[in-house]
């Protein structure tokens, strides 16, 4: 009669809960390493190779001396960019205002405006202004990308800049760009 197959052994990590096979590919594999090496350091041999090679460095740069002043009070270590799940680095967006026409039933136009909130502005209020200053219909929808923006019927895309611009001064007009036959294009 044949053996019966045994269950493996699975080894969980103690910081991401990934088998320490997979932590490499996990959110933040550095905050791993400590664990990995004290617990299993026959998974990536390479690291305990380069905590040997790091402790030959830490002990050389005890033995130099390094004054306080190589590090100038006016520079800033660099921001933190946002991880997300996977180790994939989320960049910071630029506050931006985007104005895009798009053309349905051949002469009917919405003119669509994104970005605003990244100003302060609250969008309810803007659609409300909007409508009122074109005599048009104005609402605030979600986009294909799940963030909020303004839909405003028919062609305004030229004088909205001027609106904008005008009704909230925090909104420099080098900020707005239109989106015209699907490329960016500055508003000035």
């Amino acid at each position: 009669m044949a053996e019966k197959p045994q269950p493996v052994k699975v080894n969980y990590c103690g910081v991401c809960g990934l088998p320490a096979e997979y932590c490499e590919f996990g959110p933040d594999f550095e905050k791993c390493k400590p664990w990995l090496i004290r617990n299993a350091p026959d998974v990536y041999p390479d690291l305990i190779k380069d905590v040997k090679d790091a402790d030959n460095v830490s002990e050389q740069l005890q033995g130099a001396s390094i004054s306080d002043k190589a590090s100038a009070p006016g520079s800033s270590k660099p921001e933190e960019a946002k991880r997300l799940p996977g180790g994939k680095i989320k960049k910071k967006e630029k506050p931006e205002v985007i104005i895009e026409k798009v053309t349905r039933n051949r002469r009917k136009s919405i003119t669509t405006v994104k970005g605003l909130e990244l100003f302060g502005v609250k969008l309810s209020d803007a659609s409300k202004k909007l409508g009122k200053k074109f005599a048009t219909g104005a609402s605030v929808v979600k986009g294909p990308t799940e963030k909020e923006q303004i839909d405003v019927q028919g062609d305004i895309s030229f004088d909205v800049v001027d609106f904008i611009t005008e009704t909230w001064p925090d909104v420099p007009e080098t900020a707005i760009y239109f989106i015209e036959d699907g490329k960016k294009v500055a508003a000035t």
